[in-house]
Order: C-alpha cells, then sequence, then structure tokens
C-alpha cells in the first residue's frame, strides 16, 4: 500500500503517522502546508509541501508519487473561525476536498475522508450512520458540503468517518485538549466553567488514527461513525479527570452552554453509535478513563 496522508501536522496527521511509520507493507507520503514540524519524530518519513485547495499541485503529487490510498484530515476545524471567515473555510473544507476527490478517482486512488459530528443539528443523540444531516454552523454547513461532494465524485471509491470531539497530545505542543486543560487548570487551583447541557462520545485522537487505518486498510467504503463509546458532558469528562487526578473537583463549576458568547453554534446532543464500525472494522476504542492515562502518559 502506498498511502498519503493530508494535514500531516494535525493532530490525527501526527497519530497516524505514529501508528504506521513502521507499518510493515506500507509507504508513507506525509503532507501539509507549509514545513514539515515532525521531522524530529519522524525522519523516516517522506514529506511534501501541499497546500490541497491548488488543484494543478494535487494532480502533480498525485501522478508522481501515485498512492493508492488517500487519508485527508487536513481542514480549518475551529468552529468559530469558520463563522467568522466563512470564505476561507469554504477554500479549505469543501473545494479542497472536492479536488482530492476528483484527483482520486481520476487515478483509483481509494480516498478515506474525515468529517464530524458536527453535521448535526445536535436534537438528538447518539447518532448512527443514516441519521439526518442538519448543520447549525458554518463549520457543519462546510462539512456537510464536503461529504457530499465526495459522494457526488463519478467513479471514486470513497468512505467518510466522522467523528466526535477528538482529544489527545501534539508533538511540540500547540492545542490542548480537554484533559490536560482540567488537568492543568485544577493543578493551579483555578477555578474552570465547564458545560452540562451538551452531549458527546469522546475520542481519542490515537483510536481515530487506528480506525481510519482499519478504513483504509481494506479498503471500506461508505460511511463510518468512529469515535468513543461512552456518553458525556463535558462537565461529566471533567469530574473523571480531577477524580482521575485525585484534584479538587469542587472547582468545577457546572454551567449551560448559554454561559459562552461563541460565534459558531454548537449542537447540544450528538455523540455516535459505533457498533457498524465495530462490526465491519474490527474497531475498538478505549476508555474515556484509559484514554485519560495515555493523554497523562504523553504530556
Amino acid at each position: 500500500m502506498r498511502l498519503l496522508i493530508t494535514g500531516s501536522n494535525g493532530l490525527l496527521g501526527q497519530k497516524l503517522l505514529a501508528r504506521l511509520h513502521q507499518e510493515p507493507g506500507v509507504a508513507l507520503l506525509a503532507t501539509s502546508r507549509g514545513a514539515n514540524r515532525l521531522t524530529q519524530w519522524f525522519p523516516e518519513v517522506d514529506y511534501q509541501p501541499l497546500d490541497v485547495s491548488d488543484e494543478a499541485a494535487v494532480q502533480e503529487l498525485l501522478a508522481r508519487w501515485q498512492p493508492t490510498h488517500l487519508i485527508h484530515t487536513a481542514a480549518l476545524t475551529q468552529v468559530d473561525d469558520c463563522e467568522l471567515r466563512p470564505d476561507e473555510c469554504w477554500l479549505h473544507n469543501v473545494t479542497a476536498t472536492a479536488i482530492l476527490a476528483r484527483a482520486c478517482a481520476a487515478q483509483d486512488i481509494h480516498l478515506t475522508h474525515l468529517s464530524t459530528d458536527f453535521v448535526f443539528d445536535g436534537s438528538y443523540g447518539p447518532l448512527k450512520e443514516d441519521a439526518e444531516p442538519k448543520p447549525i454552523s458554518h463549520y457543519g454547513r462546510s462539512k456537510l458540503a464536503a461529504e457530499e461532494a465526495v459522494q457526488a465524485t463519478p467513479g471514486l471509491r470513497w468512505a467518510i468517518a466522522r467523528t466526535v470531539l477528538v482529544y489527545g497530545v501534539l508533538l511540540g505542543g500547540g492545542r490542548s485538549n480537554i484533559v490536560l486543560w482540567v488537568r492543568d487548570s485544577l493543578r493551579a487551583g483555578k477555578t474552570i466553567k465547564v458545560v452540562s447541557d451538551q452531549w458527546r462520545t469522546p475520542t481519542l485522537a490515537e483510536d481515530l488514527a487506528e480506525g481510519c487505518w482499519l478504513i483504509a486498510r481494506q479498503s471500506a467504503q461508505g460511511i463510518y461513525h468512529v469515535s468513543g463509546r461512552e456518553f458525556f458532558t463535558p462537565y461529566d469528562m471533567a469530574l473523571r479527570v480531577a477524580a482521575h487526578f485525585g484534584l479538587d473537583a469542587g472547582l468545577i463549576e457546572k454551567v449551560d452552554a448559554s454561559t459562552f458568547t461563541q460565534p459558531g453554534k454548537r449542537p447540544a446532543r450528538t455523540g455516535f453509535i459505533i457498533d457498524k464500525a465495530e462490526q465491519e472494522l474490527g474497531f475498538r476504542p478505549h476508555s474515556f478513563e484509559e484514554g485519560i492515562d495515555i493523554v497523562a502518559g504523553q504530556a
């Protein structure tokens, strides 16, 4: 297998490289915008800078490297940034995905495209793959349009992996996650406000990488919900982090989402039913408790 990964500098891209850089029979090409930030960790992995919204550059690289599979993790995922910069969001999330889909179809490359629970309106959950999408933010609308572009591309072998609230440790630092934010805030004696009226199935980044690999390895086709199994509010998660590290849960203030003013709307209740991924792919996610342990061991 010759596997090209877009967005390799991001959290999921990094976890895919960590999982696959020594996988027998897999040649990897890592791509991202700008310089390779992972050389010191994966010096043996080939890297090419790539702007996935540049159709000529995409076609040239795919023709030259000739991948058999492509996992598309690159996206603009900050919900509020997408709301405030809708044209940039559409370029990176929709136009770029359509470009990749056309190029993969032309060269018979299997495409695994990453999507999100934000394609749903949050009126109920957890959700199966056949639930009706109805996004309430520009980010969600862009990710649904990207899904539709993938599905509408003639001759494309495709899979869509939707996921929920991904957490994990980014090599070299950068964006935090709910586990580290809660741990570090409580250790510093800070009071934190955490919402109790949103529901999710939080996903360890390593588990999401494994799910994407299972899809690509089997050249699976269709939509798969790939997340954790357990259904929590962020407040529930924060309490579990406090208990895990023996920290003062009294510093965690339960609030509702109206406490925060954010440009992009968040769905109230999503989370996924992952039976299809478990049965068809052999996907087996860690528990949230196990995920806290893994994150703690890395930072």
